[in-house]
């Protein structure tokens, strides 16, 4: 064997060993226990395994989970180690990896919705785009994903890379028109030097932090657009209600919607929105995402009702926003947390049932936000019970609240809350200065 052979393959060992190292010491540092199934995962390391897909011809499935998030952990612990069919399947028909962080993805060609907590794309080793999977919503964040929703996902990306490239022209609108390839790079992206560091819990870039930065941008120039806020609407928004297991059976069209005008049915599968070959409800979720909040069309294929027109008005992307942790970062902040007050509490003061009491437990003294609230009279254990005059109505709650003051005021203008101190009423003027 010739002496370059032999050094070239200690040095590829190496490498190697080193590569493992690292992945090791990142999974230490994130005390991520979900992250070992190094038989199934390539872990944090996404271009290796485009590598490895192009040598194999598989395709790509890339998962991407905060690990300090406690949302999704439960679904996530059950892709990553828990669930005999997605092993066998993520091990055998894919090359499969788990990305925690989001400091070294190139964004270009990752693009979906980064307020997840747990999300999965789905690409060739080219960088077309097969598929995404992830969806959430007011309800929780694991209202829609299930291990079925993901398996029946799957089965239909590997249709899609069987007849890849003969169906390309399905799939190229699936990549977004973003440049940026890094997070890092982003414009509006807090604290840079923090996040160059080395990656522990504390300063990893999470996938919100995306959605976050973007709306740093929208903010310099004055008040956000609210239109930039209505991301990723759920087909539910033109009258779709779709099956959360199948991923594209329709299980209901809303009375009087876009959807019923252009004829759908319940029973039939969504194929193609707008070109798009559709495998799940995220899927649908980035084609209605790239449309207008005004008046719009989608073109559709169902599989009874063929291509059909759906027509949108102006406000139809408009939902409940208040989930989304990217929220927080638009103005105006009020930089102070306050639970709903305990029942028992509340009936002590004599709140009905039809409403309900926010206690301020904290306010950030730090902060512009925090320190205008106290300036404005606000204080710690103040009972709020009002706002603008109008008792609470029951179901709202910190992020709900959170997102009215976003949705309906500006920095400089003033929230009149009515709290209770000390078993008396007061009326504050609350100016919103952050």
């Amino acid at each position: 064997m010739k002496r370059s052979t032999v050094f070239g393959g200690i040095v590829l060992t190496l490498c190697l060993v080193h590569s493992l190292q690292a992945q090791e010491n990142l999974r230490e540092r994130l005390d991520d226990e979900n992250g070992v199934r190094s038989d199934v995962w390539v872990y944090n390391d996404i271009e290796a395994a485009r590598e490895q897909a192009r040598k194999e011809n598989k395709p790509v499935f890339v998962t991407f989970r905060c690990v300090p998030c406690e949302a999704c952990a439960a679904f996530d612990a059950d892709v990553a180690k828990g669930n005999d069919r997605i092993r066998e399947i993520a091990k055998e028909k894919f090359v499969s990896v788990r990305q925690v962080e989001m400091k070294g993805v190139d964004l270009s060609l990752f693009q979906f919705d980064h307020d997840l907590n747990w999300a999965a794309m789905f690409i060739n080793a080219d960088g077309t785009i097969y598929a995404r999977y992830g969806t959430q919503s007011a309800e929780g964040p694991d209202a829609y994903n299930s291990i079925e929703g993901l398996l029946a996902t799957m089965e239909r990306v590997l249709e899609l890379h069987e007849n890849y490239p003969a169906n390309k022209d399905q799939l190229v609108a699936k990549r977004g028109t973003r440049k940026i390839d890094s997070a890092l790079k982003m414009p509006g992206l807090q604290n840079p030097a923090k996040y160059k560091s080395e990656t522990t819990r504390k300063n990893c870039i999470h996938c919100h932090n995306i959605h976050d930065a973007e709306n740093f941008v929208a903010q310099e120039n004055g008040p956000i657009k609210h239109d930039l806020l209505w991301r990723y609407p759920l087909p539910d928004q033109i009258g779709l209600s779709i099956d959360r297991k199948d991923g594209v059976t329709i299980v209901n069209i809303v009375e009087g919607s876009p959807a019923e005008k252009a004829g759908f049915q319940a029973g039939e599968k969504i194929e193609f929105m707008n070109g798009q070959a559709i495998t799940s409800i995220a899927d649908m979720q980035w084609v209605l995402h790239h449309l207008p909040n005004n008046e719009a069309a989608v073109e559709v294929k169902g599989s009874k009702s063929g291509m059909q027109t759906v027509s949108l008005d102006t406000g139809w992307k408009q939902y409940d926003v208040s989930w989304r942790g990217s929220m927080w970062s638009v103005s105006p902040k009020l930089r102070v947390w306050m639970p709903i007050l305990a029942s028992a509490k509340r009936k002590e003061l004599g709140i009905d049932d039809a409403n309900t009491a926010l206690e301020v437990k904290w306010i950030n003294r730090g902060s512009e936000g925090g320190k205008g609230a106290i300036a404005s009279g606000l204080r710690q254990n103040d009972i709020v019970i009002a706002m603008e005059g109008k008792p609470l109505k029951d179901g709202m709650n910190p992020k709900s609240l959170n997102t009215y003051i976003k949705l309906n005021y500006v920095v400089g203008q003033e929230l009149p809350i009515t709290v209770i101190r000390n078993g008396k009423k007061m009326e504050l003027k609350i100016k919103l200065v952050e």
